[in-house]
C-alpha cells in the first residue's frame, strides 16, 4: 500500500484533515493500528474537526472582532454584575438561535466590549456568522455606502448575519439617515437575527439619546423586547491591567 500516494489522494480531495489523521496513523507499528471500522471512523472524526477550524478560522477572520476574546477569561462576580449563569447560558449562543438581543451597559474601561467579543468568538465556534461595528464605523460604513451606491446590498448583508455587534453605542450624536438605517436594520433583523449592543448610557437613557420620539420608540422596543441585558459595574479593568 502507497500512503504517500494514498495521502496526496486525500489532500487533492480537499479532505486535509483525512490525509493529516491517516498519515499519522500509517507511522504507526502494524499491530497497534486500528481495524478498518474504527479507522474510518477516525478518520471522519478528523476531517470533521478539520472543517470546524477551518470555519471558525474563517468566520473570525471576516468578524473583526477588536479583541480576541474568550468567555472562560471573562470575571464573574457578584460586583461585576454578571454571574457564571449568565454567562453559561448565552455562552452556548442559544439566544441567537431564538433571535433575541444582548444589550451590556457600564461605564467606560469596565469590560463591555471584550464581553460582546467574547460572544462573538462564541458565536463563530458554535458555526454562526457575525459582524462587528464599532459605531463609528458603522456610521462611516453607513454613509459610504449611499456614497457608492451598495446600501441595499450593505443592510441585505446585515440582515442576512446571524450576530451584529454594535460597539459603543451613543458616543457620538445620531443623524436622521443614521437613525433610518438602524431601525431598517433591527426591522430586518427582527426575530431572525441577534444584535449585541454595547453602551456607556443606561438603556433608559437610549429614548432620550436618538431624540425623535417616533424611531426612538420603534428603534427602543425592537432592541429591548426580549432582550438579555447585563449593566456590569466595577472600576475601569484597564487601571486594573496597568496597576
Amino acid at each position: 500500500m502507497n500512503t504517500d500516494q494514498t495521502c496526496q489522494q486525500l489532500t487533492q480531495l480537499k479532505l486535509q484533515g483525512m490525509a493529516s489523521r491517516y498519515a499519522v496513523i500509517a507511522e504507526q507499528p502494524v499491530h497497534q493500528q486500528p481495524e478498518a471500522h474504527a479507522m474510518v471512523a477516525m478518520l471522519v472524526q478528523a476531517e470533521h474537526e478539520q472543517r470546524i477550524l477551518h470555519r471558525t478560522q474563517l468566520y473570525l477572520k471576516l468578524a473583526k472582532l477588536r479583541y480576541t476574546a474568550y468567555v472562560e477569561q471573562v470575571s464573574c462576580k457578584p460586583e461585576r454584575g454578571i454571574t457564571s449563569e449568565q454567562l453559561i447560558r448565552l455562552s452556548d449562543c442559544s439566544f441567537i438561535q431564538k433571535g433575541e438581543n444582548v444589550l451590556i451597559t457600564g461605564a467606560t474601561g469596565c469590560g463591555k466590549s471584550y464581553l460582546a467579543c467574547a460572544f462573538g468568538r462564541q458565536a463563530c465556534i458554535k458555526g454562526y456568522k457575525v459582524l462587528y461595528y464599532p459605531m463609528n464605523r458603522f456610521i462611516e460604513q453607513l454613509a459610504l455606502a449611499r456614497l457608492d451606491g451598495t446600501y441595499i446590498k450593505w443592510l441585505n448583508q446585515i440582515a442576512k448575519a446571524p450576530l451584529l455587534i454594535l460597539d459603543d453605542f451613543g458616543l457620538q450624536p445620531l443623524s436622521h439617515d443614521t437613525k433610518m438605517a438602524l431601525l431598517q436594520m433591527l426591522e430586518d433583523r427582527y426575530a431572525s437575527g441577534s444584535t449585541i449592543i454595547t453602551a456607556q448610557m443606561p438603556v433608559g437613557n437610549w429614548h432620550e439619546y436618538i431624540n425623535d420620539p417616533s424611531l426612538a420608540d420603534a428603534i427602543c422596543d425592537r432592541l429591548t423586547a426580549n432582550a438579555h441585558r447585563i449593566n456590569l459595574q466595577g472600576s475601569s479593568m484597564r487601571k486594573t491591567k496597568t496597576s
